[in-house]
């Protein structure tokens, strides 16, 4: 009996070990809903690291939207310019993530694995979520279950996705929005936070359209601006 208990707990297999949180830019494969996760992990520089980590999330998967995407590296960039250690991951289907597209609904899932190895390595941060466009929608729709501190939302596609019935987050929000977006409406957009019971803040750049095209300087701006005033940043 004593060596059939043995053998039995030999064989029992064990859980995964968490990878922990790099100290110089890498890309890991985390395990998630429905197979590998793609994430890429950076710490800010020593000198100027605060008590927060920023989680964004990509564009559409199937119209081009990677974690490589240009207003993606400008969240990733412009925060931990501002001390904040940071995660850009690969919704499923996309790069060397498994699975495939599921409307929203698995990708807020593949948030949630990524946001739980954040917080199992990082327990002492503050959560920012960030996306831009239907990567705004994904995290828009998971802050509050996922107790974010923060969030940044970049050209939300409000029209696009059923933003109505979402339950909003309860932590300071910021919406950037491009008065020339060719993809999302803006006065959709405005029109939305204006019904909203408790706005998020509104920043609204002139002359720039959806991708920010000649505008990423002027986008790592107003991210920066952001960032100075919110206690989820204060610095260690």
């Amino acid at each position: 009996m004593s060596a059939w208990r043995i053998i039995a707990t030999m064989t029992m297999p064990q859980p995964a070990r968490l990878p922990p949180f790099p100290e110089t830019a890498t890309t890991l494969l985390l395990d998630g809903p429905c197979g590998p996760l793609q994430v890429l992990a950076q710490q800010a520089a020593p000198h100027a690291r605060a008590a927060a980590t920023a989680v964004i999330c990509h564009p559409h998967p199937l119209q081009g939207g990677t974690m490589q995407n240009k207003v993606v590296t400008m969240l990733e960039r412009s925060l931990r310019e501002r001390g904040l250690a940071t995660v850009r991951f690969n919704f499923r289907g996309v790069g060397e993530s498994a699975g495939a597209y599921d409307d929203g609904n698995g990708e807020g899932d593949d948030l949630a694995a990524v946001v739980n190895w954040v917080r199992a390595s990082r327990p002492d941060d503050a959560l920012w979520l960030a996306g831009f466009s239907f990567g705004s929608y994904v995290s828009i729709r998971n802050a509050r279950r996922l107790a974010a501190d923060a969030l940044i939302s970049v050209a939300p596609p409000v029209g696009r996705w059923p933003f109505e019935d979402i339950a909003l987050p309860g932590c300071p929000w910021w919406v950037i929005q491009g008065d020339q977006d060719e993809i999302v409406d803006p006065t959709a957009v405005h029109a939305w936070i204006d019904r909203l019971p408790s706005s998020p803040s509104l920043v609204r750049l002139p002359d720039t359209g959806h991708f920010f095209h000649g505008k990423l300087l002027d986008l790592r701006r107003e991210l920066q601006a952001a960032a100075l005033p919110w206690p989820a940043v204060a610095t260690t």
